[in-house]
């Protein structure tokens, strides 16, 4: 095993990829990172004086060729990650990363462009080239004399912010999960953990004349474990992540995932696969939420719907699921991985109810798609970094709770499955088509469970799906790994989950999808 000092000397030697203010350039990874330049709360303003005089100099050279709306995302993002495995550091890396996002919309049009240099020269040539997109000067445009602040989010917070968290705290935590799963059973042959945490902070202006700011802590810790019996091996995973500091990482948090990452691992040596066949499926309370959130969620999402890409375009009003389903996007439940106090456009988060009750009721939007609905926003606005435009994207999607109980749905199957570690999915935007892999779950014959099972697929299609969901329990829950969603070669942190729930019918296969 790697001793602190040593790894200590790993870290500083590490890989580090670095756009930062000049006084910082050089500093390498230290034991604890508080030795380098502390992250102040408004880097952008006290590190370059961006402030809202310079705001807007740079909003005028944006919207010099008018504007229907117009912004500024200035965005800071250190990333640290340690992999180890069999107990012995194999990777650290940090990465810092700076610059601002400028946006100009005329007419339908977009113009944008982004610079990693946050000097007043560099940001008017990113202005200008992003307003080029128009020719005739707009008169009428008023800019905002004044820039109006506002009010901190509160929906996750750091007592210490990861920036000043020694690797020496990460470290042990790692080693932590490394002993818990060894103990656990002896025929574990290997374990690997990893560590990644974010300190981001974000400042918008918009052309209406608000500047916004937000500080985005995440942390996700993961374990992959591998037992051999005789000349059989497993593999398992658990994972944990959320908005969240150090002080999250308790004891008790820990020891729960490296118990959940063995006890999937060694299940699996006692379990098997099912006949392929048309079955009745359970989908467990929290990780069954990653199905809806990609056969579903993506569908309802205003981008989608707008040019007609999507089957739920034309049916808001419309019966698409049975009255036991309602479905919500929320982004204020507090220090779960996709919250957010505002979303990358400035405006605040909410909860938007997508269907209720059974009825499609709305659709997630961000400015763009709300004007062409004229419909108010829904803080669906969302983007990877300031090098990408915001798109109407999910936050925390999930099923509600709904009138059943968890013994009674299983009760009421005479020969399905419960389908409860699910992961790899593809997922045909639009139609909805989908495959996913269950590396974990359980047959259920005349109401009870009778065996685990392992090593299969579902396969189905999403509206159909969600029309087949005939029972739903009262104990939802958030599934507590940390889930990242692509969407356009974009990639933002998402939370998902949904009480115990029955679809009727979905197609069973046995092996992963490719």
């Amino acid at each position: 095993m790697v001793n602190r000092r040593k790894f200590l000397g790993q870290m500083a030697a590490s890989s580090v990829v670095v756009t930062m203010p000049a006084f910082l350039a050089g500093c390498g990874l230290a034991p604890a990172i508080q030795t380098a330049e502390p992250i102040p709360v408004n880097p952008f303003m006290q590190w370059f004086g961006i402030d809202e005089a310079r705001i807007a100099t740079i909003m005028s050279a944006l919207t010099v060729n008018g504007a229907d709306r117009a912004d500024l995302y200035f965005q800071h993002k250190r990333s640290n990650s340690i992999s180890m495995t069999g107990g012995v550091i194999e990777a650290a890396n940090t990465e810092i990363v700076q610059g601002v996002g400028l946006r100009v919309v005329i007419d339908g049009q977009t113009g944008y462009a982004f610079t990693e240099e946050l000097s007043l020269p560099a940001m008017l040539a990113a202005a200008r080239t992003a307003a080029s997109i128009a020719n005739t000067p707009n008169a009428e445009l008023i800019m905002p004399s004044t820039y109006a602040i506002q009010e901190t989010g509160k929906l996750y917070s750091t007592s210490i912010p990861w920036d000043e968290v020694g690797n020496d705290q990460k470290q042990a935590i790692l080693e932590r999960i490394d002993n818990r799963v060894r103990a656990a059973d002896p025929t574990v042959s290997n374990v690997a953990a990893t560590w990644s945490d974010v300190d981001e902070r974000i400042m918008i202006a918009t052309l209406d004349g608000r500047i916004v700011t937000d500080h985005r802590p995440m942390i996700r810790v993961s374990t992959q474990v591998s037992a051999t019996r005789f000349d059989e091996t497993q593999s398992g995973y658990a994972s944990i992540g959320g908005r969240q500091d150090i002080a999250s990482m308790t004891d008790v948090r820990i020891d729960q995932l490296a118990a959940d990452a063995v006890d999937r691992t060694l299940i699996l040596f006692d379990a098997h696969q099912p006949e392929p066949a048309e079955l009745p499926v359970i989908l467990a309370a929290g990780g069954g939420g990653i199905l809806l959130h990609e056969a579903i969620g993506h569908s309802l999402e205003a981008d989608f719907n707008l040019k007609g890409a999507s089957v739920y375009s034309d049916l808001l009003g419309k019966a698409v699921a049975e009255p036991v389903v309602t479905i919500v996007d929320d982004g204020t439940i507090p220090n779960e991985r996709g919250a957010l106090n505002y979303d990358d456009e400035g405006n605040v988060c909410g909860q938007n109810t997508l269907v209720e009750k059974g009825i499609l009721k709305s659709y997630l939007h961000d400015s763009i798609t709300a004007e062409a609905y004229d419909l108010g926003v829904t803080g669906s606005g969302r983007r990877e970094s300031f090098k990408h435009v915001p798109m109407p994207r999910m936050t925390c999607t999930s099923i509600e709770n709904g009138p059943h109980r968890k013994d009674e749905i299983i009760a009421a199957v005479d020969h399905g499955i419960i389908a409860e570690t699910i992961t790899n999915g593809r997922v045909a935007i639009g139609a909805g088509d989908f495959s996913f892999y269950v590396k974990n779950g359980w047959l259920v014959e005349g109401g009870k469970i009778t065996a685990p099972l392992r090593d299969m697929t579902l396969t189905g299609n999403g509206p159909e799906t969600l029309q087949r969901i005939s029972m739903v329990a009262d104990d939802k829950a958030f599934d507590p790994g940390g889930w990242t969603c692509g969407k356009n070669g974009q990639q933002v942190p998402v939370s998902q989950g949904i009480p115990t729930t029955l679809v009727s019918k979905m197609r069973v296969e046995n092996g992963a999808s490719g």
